[in-house]
């Protein structure tokens, strides 16, 4: 298929990825969005932006860490805005087991002694005797990510129809594929919602130049930089599909966290506090499933802006070969050596 009608129902990372992966291979394209506006009601827009593959190597399959490594030079590449300089992982002196253990189920890495964290993040000089470093891995900030795509659409003629409520196969196109994240929920009924929670603090007294995980012994919390002294401060997954705002228990978690990551986070000026609902399969890995004509691309959970260019290019494949087999299968994928 040289050139095809296909809609794309969904404007969030994973929407907009697809979108323009499919317009770069000579396909055109639709957006529809049922918000009002880029970010309304995205789980998207509370994400983290963390694209660190062998980080989240430690905790989940390795389908994550070999579809998230070729996603960072995707980002690199179509938004100029990539931090790509590494991510740190500290924890408390008491907690150096947890540290190796970390270590011990990922790759790509260096261990650092207390001189060698306070020459690359000097506001945490004295306070982490060890630290894993991953130096391939980056960042971004979802939100300025999110409008460099929709102008990467809208340079190549695509503007996104907001306040568009579209069911999928009542869709006028000769393809459609469902980004629609949780919503979809009505055809896949095994996708789950993941509730997570997170805080934008500012503080003109701590200054990170890189995404920081700390290895808490009640919440693992991440510290990612956003620039003019922003943090957003995240963490928590709760296997619950309640929506709404950020629960008392969790912002004091996540504040507690924070700081014991830096006192300093304590005199901070709390500038955002916020819930998503991340969409998820059982195993937690995301799939493209074809139904006809539709193809629903889904289940990202908490590596949207990590997974989502490898979720694009599945889609692409799909579409551009009827016969490829759209569903992103672990047994399909490279078994990768641990070093």
């Amino acid at each position: 298929m040289a050139r095809s009608s296909v809609i794309v129902i969904g404007a969030g990372v994973a929407g907009l990825a697809c979108a323009l992966e499919l317009l770069e291979r000579g396909i055109g394209v639709e957006v529809v969005e049922r918000a009002s506006a880029l970010g309304a009601g995205s789980c998207s827009w509370m994400a983290g932006g963390m694209l660190a593959p062998w980080c989240e190597r430690a905790t989940t399959e390795a389908e994550v860490a070999i579809l998230g490594a070729s996603s960072i030079a995707w980002w690199v590449k179509r938004f100029p805005g990539t931090v790509q300089n590494g991510s740190l992982v500290v924890a408390p002196a008491r907690d150096a087991p947890d540290l190796k253990r970390f270590a011990s189920r990922t790759e790509c890495f260096d261990w650092l002694d207390t001189e060698r964290i306070a020459a690359l993040e000097p506001a945490l000089a004295g306070r982490f005797r060890r630290a894993l470093f991953f130096p391939g891995e980056a960042h971004l900030d979802p939100r300025r990510a999110l409008v460099a795509l929709a102008e990467a659409l809208k340079s190549r003629g695509v503007a996104i129809r907001f306040g568009v409520e579209l069911a999928p196969e009542a869709a006028d196109a000769e393809v459609v594929v469902d980004c629609r994240g949780f919503a979809a929920r009505d055809a896949l009924p095994d996708l789950r919602g993941v509730r997570g929670e997170m805080v934008v603090v500012r503080s003109s007294d701590v200054a990170l130049a890189r995404p920081v995980r700390l290895l808490h012994p009640r919440l693992p919390l991440y510290a990612v930089p956003r620039g003019n002294g922003l943090f957003m401060i995240g963490a928590t997954m709760i296997e619950s599909e309640r929506r709404g705002p950020v629960s008392v228990r969790s912002a004091l978690e996540l504040l507690a966290a924070a700081y014991a990551l830096h006192p300093a986070f304590g005199e901070a000026e709390i500038v955002e506090l916020g819930a998503d609902l991340r969409p998820a399969f059982p195993d937690n890995l995301p799939q493209v499933r074809r139904s006809g004509r539709v193809l629903r691309a889904n289940g990202l959970f908490r590596h949207g802006f990590l997974l989502a260019p490898a979720l694009a290019r599945q889609v692409a494949d799909a579409i551009l070969d009827p016969t490829f087999q759209a569903e992103t299968s672990h047994a399909d994928l490279p078994q990768r050596r641990r070093a």
